[in-house]
């Protein structure tokens, strides 16, 4: 029974990732582009190379995902970059699409710049929210963080990196396109973000992970061998439950995938979830 409920979710999170990219793509094509707009990120970068040198759009964007899909897939699990290429490919299959289609919406810059924004927002909070990705910028921001935190022993947002990418993306468009499309796709960026960090839950930002068990031994070899992390270990009492052990680990957005399986690996677990702001040292 229980098998067949987790085939049931596995199912159901593949189907919101593919209509989330579908609202992705559909917010570029129909609404953002029409109107001097670009997406961000290496959708962003894949825009601007099609119009500088007049390349079909779905070809760059898949040329310019390609390379980061590989990479999430070696880095971050076979699961993870499986997810992020169904998200990838329908994304880039849906702009194909919707440019034969020819369905624009053409009006008030602001207002079609806010809800485009809006609607890409929503369909990228979908794909997260159920483990997958189709952004470049945000599987580079991860890899960064993981190596810097295997490196350092330290945990990091990915805010300023995704950031920093993101302005790179815009002083290109700047530059190669105009003032106009940099400015509209700045603001694309301020909504789509607001609408994804009110779904997510800040995923850029380090997530604090509180496991309490009786037989903390197995999730704590498996934090260590699947995700190399290590954890705080506290004896706690439960009312009902008795004597038990609190674990406290801290990963990121896209690591917590990989967390939620380790637990439901070991029964008996109850866990929480929370966003941190800061870790002081």
């Amino acid at each position: 029974m229980q098998s067949a409920s987790k085939k049931l979710g596995e199912v159901f999170s593949y189907a919101m990732i593919v209509l989330g990219a579908l609202l992705a793509s559909f917010s570029v094509v129909s609404i953002l582009l029409p109107n001097d707009a670009i997406d961000y990120g290496t959708a962003g970068i894949a825009i601007i190379i099609s119009k500088v040198t007049g390349a079909n759009l779905s070809l760059c964007v898949a040329l310019v995902s390609v390379p980061f899909l590989i990479l999430g897939a070696v880095i971050l699990g076979r699961k993870f970059g499986f997810k992020a290429l169904v998200g990838s490919a329908v994304y880039t299959l849906g702009i194909a699409s919707f440019e034969q289609i020819h369905l624009e919406l053409n009006t008030e810059h602001f207002l079609a710049v806010v809800f485009g924004g809006a609607l890409l927002g929503a369909g990228l909070s979908l794909i997260l929210r159920y483990g997958g990705c189709i952004d470049g910028s945000e599987i580079f921001a991860n890899i960064l963080v993981k190596k810097l935190s295997d490196r350092t022993g330290k945990n990091f947002s990915m805010t300023f990196i995704l950031v920093a990418f993101n302005a790179c993306v815009y002083l290109a468009a700047f530059i190669l396109i105009n003032r106009n499309a940099a400015l509209m796709s700045l603001l694309v960026y301020v909504v789509a973000t607001s609408i994804i960090n009110r779904f997510t839950d800040h995923y850029e930002a380090i997530k604090q992970v509180t496991i309490i068990t009786k037989d903390p031994d197995g999730i704590i070899k498996d934090l260590k061998e699947d995700l190399n992390k290590t954890c705080t270990v506290m004896n706690s009492y439960g009312a009902i439950a008795g004597e038990n052990k609190t674990l406290i680990c801290y990963v990121n957005y896209f690591e917590l995938q990989k967390v939620k399986d380790i637990i439901a690996r070991n029964k008996g677990s109850f866990s929480t979830v929370s966003t941190i702001d800061e870790i002081l040292r």
